[in-house]
């Protein structure tokens, strides 16, 4: 199904809970999924990167803000145009590196923006951050950040759960830098407009970028996910983030937010969807099928890819009966028949998103 607008009105159903049948599959579907796609490939979860077709764009700016969690780099890319109020923010993957943002390294997204007069700010970094305001610094074993420096050289950030950086040697402010720090530097540097922006994420951070845009409506306008956890709620949802987690760099999912706390709420789309319908954001919804499109290669990789995007489903399609039943509109849904977790279907997601971010962001 392509390109599934929903523009407003009231519509059936019930906002708060789930037919307990339905929770019965969904808890099925949900950890049998996220056991097929972490147990066979050593619970390597969540942004599946296929091999850099892209790579680093020298039209960009390397542009420093200080922060609580220091100096913090952004790539800006400049729209065309040469205006100033069109602005919006790519969020990284589970596995941001420091270096450059995945949309720079794997994709070509920055040309097609700009070309479209949009100011583009790529944040760097952020690896398992969830693009929050964490409760503490990520420890284990009640262990100082640093007291161990693994090396990872088995593909998982396990080896990596009692070593110092980020998030570790300090505690993550993401939800604060992206909302206070980074668009006051932009307006007094660049002049950027710090209203009506846009914001969109793949995978962890497509729920980040509802998140804000929930949370901070007078910056944020326009809001995409593409193939995000937008139901953390789900039975088995947060066990699979906990691994997901450890896996990518070795970060404790409770130092993010308490197991028993309320913060969980804050970071969980099916639970605010209420105040992005309030808000009257903008929104575009993408997951893929979960199958491969001709072009992908039949290996580990992708095979892995295909359980992490059906679990990703799953979650969009419970986003999107909640904000139904509550009668939210301005809204488009797309769920292509193929598409797995991987840049490719995230590039191919955001050339389908364009059109609409232009229009209403600004």
């Amino acid at each position: 199904m392509r390109g599934e607008a929903v523009n407003g009105g009231a519509q059936t159903g019930h906002a708060q809970g789930r037919n307990p049948r339905s929770r019965s599959w969904l808890r099925k579907s949900v950890l049998s999924l996220a056991l097929a796609a972490t147990v066979p490939l050593g619970i390597s979860a969540t942004v599946c990167a296929a091999p850099a077709h892209a790579a680093f764009d020298n039209t960009g700016l390397d542009f420093y803000v200080d922060s609580s969690m220091g100096p913090i780099k952004s790539r800006v890319f400049r729209a065309a145009d040469g205006n100033t109020n069109r602005v919006v923010y790519a969020l990284d993957g589970e596995r941001a590196r420091e270096d450059d943002s995945g949309w720079e390294l794997e994709t070509s997204v920055s040309r097609a923006l700009t070309a479209a007069n949009i100011n583009v700010v790529m944040p760097v970094g952020g690896q398992s951050s969830w693009y929050a305001d964490w409760a503490s610094p990520s420890t284990f074993l009640g262990l100082p950040a640093g007291t161990a420096s693994g090396t990872d050289t088995t593909g998982s950030g396990a080896t990596q759960v009692l070593a110092g950086g980020p998030g570790k040697s300090y505690t993550y402010k993401w939800e604060t830098f992206l909302s206070q720090d980074l668009p006051n530097a932009l307006h007094d540097r660049l002049g950027f407009s710090s209203t009506r922006n846009g914001v969109f994420g793949l995978s962890m951070s497509g729920g980040s970028a509802l998140m804000l845009a929930a949370f901070h409506p007078n910056q944020f306008a326009y809001a995409g996910s593409f193939s995000g956890a937008l139901d953390l709620s789900l039975p088995g949802m947060k066990d699979a983030v906990r691994l997901a987690m450890v896996d990518a760099g070795g970060y404790n999912i409770n130092a993010l937010a308490p197991a028993k706390g309320l913060a969980w709420q804050h970071l969980d789309p099916f639970e605010f969807a209420p105040k992005l319908k309030a808000n009257g954001t903008r929104l575009y919804i993408s997951a893929g099928s979960g199958l491969p499109a001709s072009t992908d290669a039949i290996n580990a990789s992708t095979i892995q890819a295909m359980g992490i995007e059906a679990i990703a489903l799953v979650g969009t399609k419970a986003f999107q009966s909640r904000y139904t039943a509550l009668g939210g509109g301005n809204v488009t849904y797309d769920f292509p028949a193929v598409g797995v977790h991987n840049w490719k279907n995230w590039e191919s997601e955001l050339n389908h998103m364009l059109p609409d971010l232009s229009a209403h962001i600004g």
